[in-house]
């Protein structure tokens, strides 16, 4: 299973970015995406999931109302749709997949394959 995220950069404050999550490798039809971040001296936090079954959803709230995140089941890809970004949303954002999903989960204890990361720079 790879996972390769794309769509990192620089925006301003207020600004919008959407993340990109290619899958390959899985073959399940019930999988879960997560998307993680993880910022300089900060813990990796769980910011949103979709489950590809039935859709469910999870946000963190740090990003409820901001962050939408969707997916493509056809084409194995997620999506991470970010508005009105802030400084604080700066960070290392990567994609992973969690093969036997019973629900949709910003724990990472549940993801076993990871994506390589991408850098999002939000300047004031």
């Amino acid at each position: 299973v790879q996972l390769v995220e794309s769509g990192g950069g620089s925006v301003q404050a207020g600004g919008s970015l959407r993340l990109s999550c290619a899958v390959s490798g899985i073959t399940y039809d019930d999988y879960a995406i997560g998307w993680f971040r993880q910022a300089p001296g900060k813990e990796r936090e769980g910011i949103s999931c979709i489950k590809s079954s039935d859709g469910s959803t999870y946000y963190a709230e740090s990003v409820k109302g901001r962050f939408t995140i969707s997916s493509d089941n056809a084409q194995r890809t997620a999506y991470l749709q970010m508005n009105s970004l802030q400084p604080e949303d700066a960070a290392v954002y990567y994609c992973a997949a969690d093969l036997i999903p019973a629900s949709c989960s910003g724990n990472s204890d549940y993801y076993w394959y990871w994506g390589q990361g991408t850098q999002v720079t939000v300047s004031s």
